[in-house]
Order: C-alpha cells, then sequence, then structure tokens
C-alpha cells in the first residue's frame, strides 16, 4: 500500500495558514479542524514550513502567552520533509519514526497535493495486517 491510496480514501484537502499569520489564528484553526498541524504558505502560495501543536507549546513554554501575538513563520517547522504519493506505508513509518514527526506533506512535482497523518498510517498498516491474517487464516482452512 502506498501514499496514493491513502489520498484516494481520505482525500486530497489540505489544512493551510499564511506565514504571517498570528500563533492565536493557527492554534483556533488547528481546533477547529481537530488536526494536529496546518501546513504554512507563503504569498504566494508556495509552502514554507508546518506548524504543529508541538511547536506551539515549546513556543509558549519559552515564550510565554505573548507568542499568541506572534506571526506563525516565527515558530513553525521550516526544515520540511515530504513524501510522494508512490511512498509506502513502510516508507513512511520508518521517515516519521526516525524524525519524530507525526505529518507529511505529500508533493508532486514540487507542489502541495495532500498530507498524510501517523494516524493515516497506523489505520492502513493495521488494514494491511487484517488482510494478511485473513489470507492466512484462509489458506491454512483450505491447506489442512
Amino acid at each position: 500500500m502506498n501514499v496514493e491510496t491513502i489520498l484516494k480514501s481520505k482525500g486530497r484537502n489540505t489544512v493551510t495558514v499564511a506565514a504571517d499569520a498570528t500563533i492565536a489564528k493557527a492554534a483556533e484553526l488547528l481546533r477547529r479542524e481537530m488536526i494536529g498541524a496546518v501546513l504554512v504558505l507563503d504569498q504566494s502560495g508556495a509552502l514554507v514550513g508546518i506548524l504543529s501543536e508541538r511547536d506551539i507549546v515549546h513556543a509558549l513554554s519559552e515564550h510565554g502567552a505573548s507568542v499568541f501575538g506572534e506571526p506563525v513563520s516565527t515558530v513553525m517547522t521550516r526544515k520540511l520533509l515530504s513524501c510522494g504519493r508512490e511512498d509506502t506505508i513502510n516508507d513512511l513509518m520508518a521517515r516519521m519514526t526516525e524524525a519524530r514527526i507525526r505529518h507529511l506533506p505529500v508533493l508532486e512535482n514540487g507542489r502541495l497535493c495532500g498530507i498524510v497523518s501517523i494516524g493515516d498510517v497506523v489505520k492502513y498498516r493495521l488494514e494491511e495486517v487484517e488482510f494478511e491474517a485473513g489470507q492466512l487464516r484462509d489458506y491454512v482452512a483450505t491447506a489442512g
């Protein structure tokens, strides 16, 4: 199973915020959409970062509540890891585990075409495991 399979099922919608939006606005967006990260776009619409709940908590701990008035660009993660539509579930699990991240933007020819979360990866990996177990049960039942 690959990223394209996940996107076909969950959709390609992404939640984005402008780099100059306030952290308060981004936090409200995270709450309203019930998501853990928002992709950050510059004025031209190019992907320039990602802002996660973890980024906000770290900034709040370091700077206090005044950080909510600051632009997203001051605390977002700029060093983006991403994936492509052909990457496998195993590729994503390895990348996310190694980098200790929970969200990967999906890029095609440098353009944003979706986002995959660790929840998506776990869900589809469990489906794979259940399918494989069913196949083995069927094989054992018919081989005996």
